[in-house]
């Protein structure tokens, strides 16, 4: 009686910890699931995107509802409902206008799409080029609207410039058609109905009856697909989280390479990733809100190390590798640049002064650092692109020598040096412009000299590592923090280009 009770107790145990694996926890950083989103989706890629839609559903329960349409038709949906979740486009000169309509956030690359003729199986008419058609007064000819369409606002486009447009219109006017897809379009040439119709190569692969005919006037403009996220979703986390589902190498995009789309450099999936963002000190009060506005958005985590640069790259020559890296001053950015893509220059910061209230030393120029009894703070050359950079300065300027005997303190940060400032223990220090500015101390308790000399600069670049797993969430991460422009100006940074 005792044993069966033991296994019947065993038997519930069971049960209960097999329960909960099934209802395990699928959410995104803690962000509540929705049970769907809303996804308007060109109809061209009804096929891949109706196999990644089943997985995610089956592997996170989530049911993705789509609406599928022309790019066009779907964007004017869009406009009108003001409400959804993301929205793919075959084009993405979509993408560009739902941005320029205020509908769009972030977009991230699917594949790559090229028109040309859809013909019956075996070309029995022959078509080599678009005079070809044109030649065949008796062809059928079909294209998709251009109004709704993005293989037929492209056909359109592309038709113009070649002086091809007006007499193929006539011709589908005749005894041709026009149809609201692509997928429409396709199926008129599978039931015979035209004889020739301008698709994407994709779109004509998922077609047995059909062949693809290539055309030199399209080749040279391949078309983007994208996958963006709309503004008025209510849930950015599940929503991005299935974005970079679809565009995953190993999920979504599988989907699409087999079915005969050329596919984007996708990211390795990863539930909740992880990223290491490697940032000079300088930077931290421009960059750290932007980075945790990104983390909650995108339910990612971005572990942050802010230093002196030259702390930094000694680190990595150690060992670390970081994903992303926002150099203080490109001297130090050179130093490890084979671990990154090519930097993008964002800002530029002024090197100045900065004593205390009232400059009870009567300090107005680097020459006055070297009276007698006034003591000095200066970055570290070695630790610090600051110090590296005032180093730099000094011995341009003859004083780098000099100047020692009066140097008491050194830091590879700048904010260090304003404090000691406030502390009473150096009368003046060298420090970045931001330093000054973004102290809230140092408004009250210092003053600020410039120095008007070219050296007094470090300019900031910004890179992405070569070998990582998450390239496509660090350019969107890399596009949110240099799009905050106010955040670096409003403390004294000079702003040099954003990111697009």
């Amino acid at each position: 009686m005792h044993k069966a009770k033991y296994i019947f107790l065993g038997l519930i145990s069971l049960l209960v910890l097999t329960t909960l694996f099934l209802f395990r926890d699928n959410s995104v950083n803690g962000a509540e699931t929705p049970e769907s989103l809303d996804f308007y989706c060109a109809a061209g890629m009804k096929l891949p995107v109706e196999a990644v839609a089943a997985d995610y559903e089956k592997e996170y329960g989530v049911k993705i509802n789509i609406i599928y349409g022309g790019s066009g038709t779907l964007l004017n949906n869009l406009e009108i409902a003001q409400k959804g979740d993301l929205y793919l486009a075959a084009d993405f000169s979509y993408i560009n206008i739902a941005r320029d309509k205020g509908l769009l956030a972030e977009a991230i690359p699917v594949n790559q799409l090229r028109a040309g003729f859809a013909v019956a199986k075996g070309n029995p008419h022959k078509i080599q080029s678009i005079q070809d058609v044109l030649d065949k007064p008796n062809l059928k000819i079909g294209l998709a609207n251009p109004d709704a369409a993005s293989v037929g606002k492209f056909t359109k486009k592309v038709l113009t410039q070649h002086k091809y447009w007006e007499a193929i219109e006539k011709r589908v006017k005749g005894d041709g058609v026009f149809t609201g897809t692509v997928n429409e379009l396709t199926n008129n040439l599978k039931l015979n109905s035209i004889d020739v119709g301008i698709v994407w190569d994709a779109v004509a692969s998922q077609y047995p009856e059909l062949d693809f005919i290539s055309v030199k006037e399209f080749d040279t403009k391949p078309k983007n697909t994208t996958i963006g996220i709309l503004k008025s979703t209510q849930n950015s986390v599940q929503a991005l989280h299935f974005a970079r589902y679809l565009t995953a190498k190993d999920r979504g995009l599988m989907h699409f390479d087999k079915m005969g789309f050329d596919v984007a450099d996708g990211d390795k999936w990863a539930h909740a990733p992880e990223v290491n963002f490697f940032g000079g000190g300088m930077l931290r009060p421009a960059v750290e809100e932007s980075i945790r506005e990104f983390e909650k958005r995108e339910g990612v985590i971005v572990k942050t190390t802010f230093n002196g640069c030259g702390i930094l790259v000694a680190q990595m020559e150690a060992g670390a590798q970081p994903d992303a890296y926002f150099a203080c001053d490109t001297e130090f950015m050179d130093l490890v640049q084979d671990r990154f893509s090519s930097p993008t220059d964002v800002t530029s910061n002024d090197i100045v002064i900065a004593v205390a209230k009232g400059n009870p030393k009567n300090i107005q120029n680097l020459n006055d650092l070297l009276k007698e009894g006034v003591k000095i703070g200066l970055g570290h050359p070695d630790k610090s692109a600051l110090g590296h950079l005032t180093m730099v300065m000094l011995k341009e300027v003859g004083l780098y020598k000099r100047i020692q005997q009066n140097v008491t303190v050194d830091s590879p940060t700048g904010d260090f040096l304003i404090n000691q400032i406030n502390l009473h223990s150096v009368d003046a220090v060298i420090i970045y412009k931001s330093n000054f500015m973004a102290s809230p101390t140092a408004a009250r308790e210092c003053e600020m000299i410039e120095i008007p000399i070219p050296q007094a600069k470090a300019t900031q670049p910004y890179a992405i590592s070569k070998n990582n797993d998450h390239k496509q969430l660090l350019e969107r991460l890399m596009t949110h923090v240099t799009s905050q422009q106010e955040r670096f100006t409003g403390i004294g940074f000079q702003w040099q280009g954003a990111l697009q």
